[in-house]
């Protein structure tokens, strides 16, 4: 099958409603031979037009959150989770904290804005923006507990009266509408409501005067502190939760570009692109439309989805543009909190709770586009083809990482009988080989991954974690590491960068642990694999994985269910927010770990491929005991349970399971499956005294893992050697 290499880079710096429509398009029509890449701090992206609604309790937080992880998945494109700092047109790179630099050759900015309340003395302290959704929305429901529990009064104050604090305004007096007492207070130091028509403003006044809704113009918030706001007049305003919902203007680190600039915003021409820089496109609130120029609205990011999507294929393949012409106005739907909403346009307002049906269609419709994205379908099999080939494909894509591996049996079967001798001491099933150089003993071991991230950079952390696990494991300190890597088809340029954002990677864990890279191997393949074989100095004891005693306790140091989470996101079933929690846990490295433990440690291993019951199996058979697991006491993964209960596994947890027959006896449930799932860059699971177990998981604690004690080494019986209860 020919394989085209990829040849140009394409950045989108956000993750906004143009955006957002643009990978849609991307994921049915990829553009051969454009690398797609999307850069956002949050792996959800809110549909602020339902902000409203969510706040007076209509929608959940998931009916207005698209997932920018599965969204991605569904483009093809690699996600970066994290925050654009820099931009430079001329070098064709973008500065994101933590990372090297990632180049472009074509750039797309759709960033919205952002608010200046955080000057306002005690905002950042005792305040809450509107945006982003993550922080309000946590705080508001916080507050509506602690309200409804007696243990807040139901006073809010919202700084800024435009449309967006009116309605949800509105919205919070309708979701505490039971509370008696309720005070909300709108603060504006101009005219409220200013960019409405004169009919559709005068009846969101009087809706406020009807609900009560207190509005206060011609001043300003002066500070806020833990009882309100303290007004430019001197005159206070008494408040529980203070909310922003004013002072929008341009993100910062636009005016370090180059860019040209108007009033901070990206000027760009009809066809989206930087009237200075045009291999750099803007699009949405951030962006200032420099011959058609037209107030902030989330509208006019949807509208200019289509054009954005056919200018940036025109870029990075020499066609045509088009440019984009934006209506003179546009239909506003303000809800109104009580499932009610009124309409502006032409100065011609509408109003009643049809309306609120026709917004509610119309934004849950806009949603369904991201929260049901389609199965690609799978390439139909030749015909004829040989017997067994479909059961051997199986039903769904190979996993990537440790669910990728060959399955316990397989593999125990090819190594029997091997033998080693002279110098090299290799136990049964030891995570690395032990050698005898000159009198010092040193660790080795190799290991590598098939990725299952787009990202290579945080790919070669995990990899570089994962690799040495084995030398952590067996109490060695990491020394040195050779570099193996398979690299998709790219050209030269897109080479370099890749090769660059790996060896990074791999140098800062490699670095941070002691050890240095001694060299390495490249070759071009299907897919990006990366391996590495380390080497550690081990000191007079080596610990194994035999060697645990009858009473030793069994601690882990890491939450298992990796491979479970990375099948779901490989589907496009798993929450984005728990994905982004699991890359910190993979990218964990176990070395302060392994010096807590090795010293009192009786046996050691990691757990990757085979699980966590598979590699206790692997310490039970070499130490000849058995052991009793308490699965209430396993840490898990977010969202990891969850996926099991649904069916979801990883491609080698079946073969990790048939290994275990008549070795263990565990319940049926979705955590017990989580035992058997194979994990990635896993933790340390060792045999502990029982005696030492307070100190050791206060240390582990204290060095940032979510470690804990699972079980107890048992003495052997004639029943299964693991017994999960």
């Amino acid at each position: 099958m020919l394989t085209l290499p990829l040849t140009r880079d394409l950045l989108f710096i956000g993750g906004g409603h143009a955006h957002a429509l643009v990978l849609l398009k991307w994921a049915m029509n990829p553009l051969p031979g454009a690398r797609l890449t999307v850069i956002d701090p949050n792996p959800t992206a809110p549909y602020t037009g339902m902000l409203p609604g969510h706040i007076a309790g209509h929608y959940a937080r998931a009916d207005l959150e698209m997932n920018l992880v599965a969204l991605a998945r569904h483009a093809g494109a690699r996600l970066i989770l994290g925050r654009a700092e820099g931009l430079d047109p001329v070098a064709g790179t973008v500065r994101v904290a933590g990372r090297p630099p990632i180049a472009f050759d074509v750039a797309s900015i759709d960033i919205g804005i952002t608010s200046n309340l955080p000057a306002l003395p005690g905002f950042m302290d005792h305040g809450v923006a509107a945006k982003p959704l993550g922080g309000y929305s946590e705080r508001w429901t916080r507050f509506v507990a602690a309200v409804e529990a007696g243990e807040a009064a139901p006073t809010v104050a919202i700084l800024g009266a435009g449309v967006g604090g009116v309605e949800l305004a509105l919205a919070m007096d309708w979701r505490l509408r039971a509370v008696p007492g309720r005070k909300i207070t709108l603060i504006e130091r101009d005219e409220a409501l200013p960019h409405l028509g004169t009919s559709a403003r005068a009846r969101l006044l009087n809706a406020l005067q009807q609900t009560g809704i207190a509005l206060r113009t011609g001043v300003e918030a002066a500070s806020v502190d833990a009882g309100g706001v303290t007004l430019s007049d001197g005159t206070r305003v008494e408040a529980a939760l203070v909310l922003g919902a004013a002072g929008s203007r341009p993100q910062d680190w636009l005016a370090g570009t180059g860019l040209h600039l108007t009033d901070g915003f990206v000027t760009v021409d009809p066809m989206l692109r930087s009237v200075s820089h045009p291999m750099v496109f803007a699009a949405g609130d951030c962006a200032h439309m420099a011959e058609s120029p037209r107030a902030k609205a989330g509208v006019y990011a949807v509208r200019q989805a289509p054009v954005l999507l056919e200018n940036l294929r025109a870029a990075l393949s020499g066609g045509a543009m088009r440019p984009y012409r934006p209506q003179r106005d546009y239909l506003k739907l303000i809800s109104l909190g009580d499932r009610a909403a009124l309409a502006d346009k032409w100065g011609l307002p509408l109003q009643g709770r049809w309306l609120w049906r026709v917004k509610d269609r119309i934004d849950r419709k806009f949603m369904r586009m991201f929260h049901d994205l389609p199965a690609m379908p799978a390439p139909a099999l030749p015909h004829p083809h040989t017997l067994g080939l479909p059961e051997a494909l199986g039903d769904k894509p190979m996993c990537g990482g440790c669910g990728s591996k060959v399955g316990p049996d397989a593999l125990r079967a090819a190594l029997a009988g091997l033998e080693t001798g002279g110098s090299v001491e290799l136990g049964a099933g030891d995570d690395a080989a032990v050698l005898t150089v000159g009198g010092a003993r040193q660790v080795i071991a190799t290991d590598h991954l098939r990725a299952f991230t787009e990202d290579p950079w945080l790919m070669a952390r995990i990899a570089a974690v994962h690799a040495l696990g084995d030398i952590w494991a067996m109490g060695a300190t990491p020394q040195a590491a050779l570099v193996s890597l398979v690299l998709p088809r790219l050209s030269e340029p897109l080479q370099t960068r890749t090769l660059a954002e790996i060896m990074a990677g791999i140098a800062e864990v490699i670095g941070a642990a002691g050890a240095q890279i001694a060299g390495g191997h490249t070759t071009q393949g299907a897919e990006l694999t990366i391996g590495l074989t380390v080497t550690g100095l081990a000191g007079a004891r080596v610990l194994t994985k035999g060697g645990a005693r009858p009473g030793d306790a069994l601690v882990l140091t890491k939450p298992i269910g990796s491979g479970t989470l990375l099948a779901a996101e490989m589907a496009k079933q798993a929450d984005g927010r728990d994905v982004a929690a699991l890359w910190p846990l993979l990218t964990q490295p176990q070395g302060a770990a392994a010096a807590i433990l090795a010293p009192v440690a009786t046996a050691m291993t990691d757990v990757t491929g085979f699980g966590l019951a598979g590699h206790l199996d692997e310490m039970l058979r070499a130490g000849g005991v058995g052991a009793e697991v308490d699965l209430a006491a396993v840490p898990v993964l977010a969202g990891a349970e969850g996926l099991a209960a649904a069916g979801v596994a990883s491609t080698l947890a079946p073969a990790n399971r048939a290994a275990l027959l008549g070795r263990w006896s565990a319940p049926q449930s979705a955590r017990a499956a989580l035992l058997v799932d194979p994990q990635t860059a896993g933790g340390l699971l060792a045999a502990v005294p029982d005696g030492a177990v307070p100190d050791v998981l206060t240390a582990l604690a204290q060095a940032g893992y979510t470690a804990a004690r699972i079980g107890t080494v048992t003495a052997p019986g004639e029943g299964p050697a693991l017994v999960v209860r």
